[in-house]
């Protein structure tokens, strides 16, 4: 597990005020700590992906708002379709 500082070091275009926005938004999930957020591999994948969304593709917000819940949807799905495949 990577805390915030580690995070901010290996995304260094990310500012801590827009990942706190980020967490605030839903969009990641780490486990909170006394000593502040901690980030499972899982939360720096989609950390990467909102970050390569935002930036490389300039996508707002909104569209993040909209996009985000569908490929959460389409990973549950897959699961859900492996599991029956078994």
């Amino acid at each position: 597990m990577l805390d915030e500082t580690e995070v901010l070091r290996t995304f260094s275009t990310l500012r801590r005020e827009t990942l706190h926005v980020w967490i605030g938004r839903g969009w990641l999930s780490p486990a909170r700590t006394a000593g502040g957020f901690r980030f499972r591999d899982i939360d720096v994948a989609r950390l990467r992906m909102i970050d390569e969304f935002s930036r490389d593709l300039d996508l707002g917000d909104d569209a993040l708002d909209v996009v985000l819940p569908l490929i959460d949807q389409l990973h549950g799905l897959r699961h859900q379709l492996r599991l029956m495949s078994e």
